[in-house]
């Protein structure tokens, strides 16, 4: 018969092993952990919204998806992986401010800066960003690396190469391409350097995934760990952000903001005198081209600065420039109130300026005809992701 020291000894034991499972930082067997990601953004906001049906993307989408998945994703950790910033100019500032305070607001759990891709200082984007978002950069004085605990899970995020922690789940954040990237010791590597990856490679041991071109979609990497933590399999998909995905409120409410902020810069350029320039307005045209004037009358180029009024725009230069006739050229469009005969895609945005044509009505300085050439400049693959110029040169022939 066992004595009571044997049945002590036989319990302290089984405890002692219950207890080596539960240890924090351990994941049990089949534990999960999902990684969503972004990277590349570079100012990116929202989709310019030109292609409704087909475009995806935008930050209150995103927040919108993650607020309704994130239990069905969980554990889960949300990250950038760095160069979301904008340009350095008056309208590049407030794009970057938007962004951190919408991070801040979509609650990352961590995001990235890289010396070389962030033109504002950091001490002026943390607090957009909030306490509770962690920052890692290569910056000197700046933490490089940052602990993400999700249940059972520990997460070293870092941007140092070689900070690579034993016993936690190691994500390296980095601005190179895989080729570029020693990615020994790391169990996932998410670049931001704009390289297009389809589908997750594996390099050096790693799983490397890339962010999506101005994140157009969100990428979603789910991690099968084993009993250790090690990474045993994986899945990835594309997660698209279309107009099926309803705005957050709350991040709709700091891109308004930006909107109007912006607005408030095209203001002081306005003010200055107009003058008089190459380009003369439709009315102009119709005065020998009635019946095209007509035919342009029924396209949608007719009404396409209404439509930027309708949704706070008409004051983006990165919207009004294919919205009217000439924007930032000399004796172009300025605003609806001061030049409001250039306002839409009219002939001269086609064909080129008008004036010398029309001077003495000579036929011998003729304008250019309106190419393929001609409609991409405004019909880019981001913007106009369907556009067919046979076929959408049907809609405006005259």
């Amino acid at each position: 018969m066992k004595t009571p020291y044997f049945r002590t000894f036989f319990s302290l034991i089984g405890l002692l092993f219950l207890a080596f499972l539960a240890a924090p930082g351990q994941a049990n067997a089949g534990e999960r952990l999902t990684i969503v990601y972004t990277g590349g953004m570079k100012g990116e906001l929202e989709p310019c919204g030109c292609s409704p049906e087909t475009q995806s993307g935008g930050l209150a989408r995103l927040s919108t998806y993650i607020s309704q998945n994130k239990d069905k994703l969980g554990p889960v950790i949300l990250v950038d992986a760095g160069n979301a910033l904008a340009e350095e100019t008056p309208q590049g500032r407030l794009k970057s401010e938007a962004m951190m305070r919408s991070f801040g607001a979509i609650g990352y759990d961590a995001v990235a800066f890289f010396e070389k891709g962030t033109p504002l200082p950091l001490k002026e984007l943390k607090p957009l960003l909030g306490k509770k978002v962690k920052v890692v950069s290569d910056m000197a004085g700046q933490p490089g690396s940052a602990l993400i605990r999700k249940k059972n899970i520990q997460v070293n995020v870092s941007v140092d190469p070689k900070a690579v922690k034993k016993g936690r789940l190691n994500v390296l954040l980095t601005d190179r391409k895989a080729s570029e990237v020693s990615a020994a010791g790391w169990d996932v590597v998410i670049s931001s350097s704009g390289e297009e990856i389809k589908e997750p490679v594996k390099t050096d041991g790693a799983v490397y995934v890339s962010g999506y071109l101005k994140g157009e979609k969100l990428g979603v990497l789910t991690l099968e760990l084993d009993r250790k933590g090690r990474v045993t399999t994986y899945s990835h998909r594309w997660q698209a952000l279309g107009k099926d995905v309803a705005d957050d409120p709350k991040v709709r409410g700091i891109l308004n903001e930006y909107d109007m902020k912006v607005a408030e810069l095209a203001k002081a350029q306005e003010k200055k005198p107009v003058s008089e320039g190459p380009y003369l307005g439709a009315e102009r045209c119709m005065e020998c081209h009635q019946p095209h004037y007509e035919i342009w009358l029924s396209t949608k180029h007719s009404t396409a600065f209404s439509r930027l009024e309708e949704v706070g725009k008409s004051r983006d230069p990165e919207c009004v420039v294919c919205h009217s006739v000439g924007f930032r050229e000399e004796g172009g469009f300025i605003s609806r109130e001061a030049t409001p005969k250039l306002a839409n895609v009219q002939c001269e945005a086609c064909h080129g300026p008008g004036r010398e044509h029309a001077k003495d009505f000579s036929p011998m300085r003729p304008l250019g005809d309106a190419t393929e050439r001609v409609c991409l400049k405004c019909h880019t693959p981001e913007n106009s992701p369907q556009f067919d110029f046979k076929e959408y040169y049907e809609r405006i022939k005259h």
